[in-house]
């Protein structure tokens, strides 16, 4: 994993907003675009920035593409924080 490409995919508002509408289970990126003032392309361009961090994965089940979170990779960072916290 790459802290410099997790974090760059974590300073854009959007992509922040597109983690907390997964939180609550896989959508499609047509579900994730309703959320949004935004063209299709623009949301796959995001949905691709936070894929490309690992941030989340996808599977095909029919003709849609659905969206979740890669928990992985939110557990490396927080422990990562967490090893500047005093022991004791």
């Amino acid at each position: 994993m790459s802290f410099q490409q997790t974090f760059k995919a974590l300073s854009d508002p959007t992509r922040r907003e597109i983690l907390d509408l997964l939180k609550s289970g896989k959508k499609s990126a047509g579900e994730i675009g309703e959320h949004f003032q935004m063209t299709g392309a623009t949301i796959s361009h995001h949905l691709s920035i936070l894929k490309q961090a690992n941030l989340i994965t996808d599977e095909k089940s029919g003709k849609y593409i659905f969206y979740e979170l890669n928990l992985t990779v939110f557990e490396e960072i927080l422990s990562w924080i967490q090893s500047f916290q005093k022991e004791g």
